[in-house]
């Protein structure tokens, strides 16, 4: 007896493969700089695996604000890869923001940081809808809530 058709499509979808990095939005960097459990699983992970940790530096905007309290992102992100927003990087995410009808960004700056390491990565974020969407067409990058 054959399965179900929506059986038959899970058991034959490609399983992801191992990711070779991680990248982190503001809320996320926030979250691993406060101790959120959930978020400095992930960062302890890819630590653990040797895999880069990738913030956009318009990431670091969002997040510092020149004070004491940016402690935690400091050490968290001394070690991480810091995509700068240079005309091509800015174009990208504009194209990107064109092609999904999103108006955010910021989250497309994220979402071309996870594109262009053309590699299976994780983003680890708190608005997963929308990065779900800009990350559509990168069957390797998996959007995880945080």
């Amino acid at each position: 007896m054959a399965r179900p058709a929506s059986r038959r499509r899970t058991a034959a979808r490609k399983q992801p493969r191992a990711a070779h990095a991680i990248v982190l939005d503001a809320e996320g960097l926030s979250k691993a700089a406060a101790g959120d459990p959930r978020t400095v699983a992930w960062v302890a992970r890819a630590r653990e695996l040797d895999l880069p940790l990738v913030v956009n530096a318009v990431t670091l905007t969002e997040t510092l604000r020149g004070t004491g309290r940016d402690a935690p992102v400091h050490l968290l992100t001394r070690n991480a890869r810091v995509d700068t927003v240079d005309p091509a990087f800015a174009a990208e995410a504009g194209r990107l923001l064109g092609r999904t009808k999103r108006s955010d960004a910021v989250d497309a700056l994220v979402a071309v940081s996870a594109i262009r390491l053309n590699a299976p990565t994780i983003v680890v974020t708190s608005d997963p809808a929308d990065l779900g969407v800009l990350t559509a067409g990168s069957p390797d990058i998996q959007v995880v809530s945080v």
